[in-house]
């Protein structure tokens, strides 16, 4: 396989989509960690990588080569967590956007790329730690110059891999993404891949494109990310590893996920193959082997079911969404990931809330109440007042429906201390919206009292 040959066939038909900006913006440097590679030779490929990426623009990159055993790193179910805690030190260490992993299998390198809250809310980064990118290990260790075809995939896996959490930083990205597709659309060295690198080199493509276009709304761009994707399935026999699989389908499940809110003419059936894709990425990435990957599809899986059933108004769409948070929510415990556990019970709050008034359950709806109360275990009054206070008023709002609909003095009475709490806070940050609305609410709630009382 020529792999300059196969993307300049993709691409070529879109250069107003690669072409860089004249005058880029001052670039910002994202600090990449290159840690010394796993191997059963004696060779350098570690810092070759690190060289390589030294030359190319917006990373910073240095090398971590303090010894310590890397039997983990070969990707097995029962030393995964082993890899992901010491990758999380070193990040700590060494403040990195991005680290980088290589493991030696037979004539064959693997590069994994591990980022901070990798496993949490990610902000438009698509790449797993399981995400894998082979290349030959005689490109790194025959002393001659990594082909630039390869050297920018290899670019395009990092940047791809970047969180990135500031608007400046979302640009910068962008920027270099748009570069890198560019250089891989124009570079004709002839240097020839075999085959069997094709799943992985065409997953990588796949994720750098979606990293690009996530958000531009073009159907083109959906079918080149497609088209990428479906071209690693069609070579799935050559995949060494069920959980390889598992990432394509994931990505599968990304990409038209993005499509429902970012093309909406099509969003009822991209909707359903979306879920069909997560869901087949789950038989690969399974709840006990590969808890993290599992764990975090079903969080993707229960946003889709909701906005599926704010579509259709389908009931059990949203059961499915409340289903899909709770598996997550075993697995993202508060003692190891406690601001996103936070953020899981305040959405399963909203979701139980929703699903206890259509179903007019009050058990459901008390659910909805311990689950805010259990996200304020992390949300304080003192650490995000405001945040504390939202959920303050999602209670209120709770307590008011069950005591207006059972005509019940007591549970009236509770909306208005939540409602009050909420207010002083509100008030002295003089949120005037905010303060307006559980002023009526406060109005409605004291109201209903009255006509109790009477």
């Amino acid at each position: 396989m020529r792999l300059t040959e196969f993307v300049h066939k993709i691409f070529h038909s879109h250069p107003d989509h690669i072409n860089p900006a004249a005058n880029a913006m001052d670039l910002i440097k994202f600090k990449i960690v290159v840690v010394e590679f796993s191997e059963n030779i004696e060779s350098n490929s570690g810092e070759v990588i690190a060289r390589l990426l030294s030359s190319k623009d917006g990373l910073e990159v240095s090398y971590f080569d303090e010894p310590f055993s890397k039997t983990f790193l070969n990707l097995e179910s029962r030393t995964l967590f082993d890899l992901i805690d010491r990758g999380q030190t070193i990040l700590d260490k060494t403040q990195a956007d991005v680290l980088i992993w290589g493991y030696r299998e037979g004539c064959k390198i693997r590069l994994n790329f591990q980022t901070e809250k990798q496993y949490e809310n990610e902000d438009c980064a698509f790449v797993s730690l399981l995400d894998s990118l082979y290349i030959p290990a005689e490109l790194l260790s025959s002393g001659q110059p990594i082909p630039p075809a390869v050297g920018n995939l290899i670019y395009g896996a990092v940047v791809s891999s970047l969180n990135t959490f500031s608007r400046e930083k979302k640009i910068q990205k962008r920027y270099l993404l748009k570069r890198i597709i560019s250089f891989l659309t124009k570079d004709d060295s002839a240097k020839n891949l075999s085959i069997e690198y094709m799943p992985y080199i065409m997953n990588f493509l796949g994720i750098i494109y979606l990293s690009y276009c996530f958000d531009r709304g073009q159907g083109k761009d959906f079918k080149i990310v497609k088209n990428l994707f479906d071209t690693a399935l069609k070579h799935q026999d050559l995949i060494t590893a069920p959980i390889h699989l598992g990432c394509i389908y994931n990505h599968l499940g990304q990409l038209y996920d993005c499509s429902t809110k970012y093309i909406p003419k099509q969003s009822a059936r991209h909707f359903k193959e979306a879920i069909n894709y997560y869901r087949q990425a789950q038989r690969y990435l399974s709840k006990y082997n590969y808890p993290y990957d599992y764990g975090y599809i079903s969080y993707k899986l229960s946003h889709l079911f909701l906005s599926y059933w704010l579509y259709k108004e389908d009931i059990q769409a949203l059961r499915d969404a409340v289903f899909q948070l709770r598996e997550t929510e075993k697995i993202y415990t508060l003692s190891l990931f406690p601001e996103f556990w936070a953020q899981i019970q305040s959405e399963l709050g909203y979701m139980l809330g929703l699903l206890g008034n259509f179903t007019k359950s009050e058990e459901i709806s008390e659910l909805a109440i311990s689950s805010y109360k259990n996200q304020q275990k992390v949300i304080t009054e003192r650490r995000k007042p405001l945040e504390w206070a939202k959920s303050q008023e999602h209670i209120g709002e709770i307590y008011y429906r069950l005591g207006k609909n059972a005509g019940d003095k007591a549970l009236l009475e509770e909306a208005l201390e939540y409602f009050h709490d909420a207010l002083y806070v509100f008030g002295n940050a003089d949120n005037i919206e905010e303060t307006r609305k559980i002023t009526a609410d406060i109005a409605k709630t004291s109201q209903s009292l009255n006509l109790l009382e009477e």
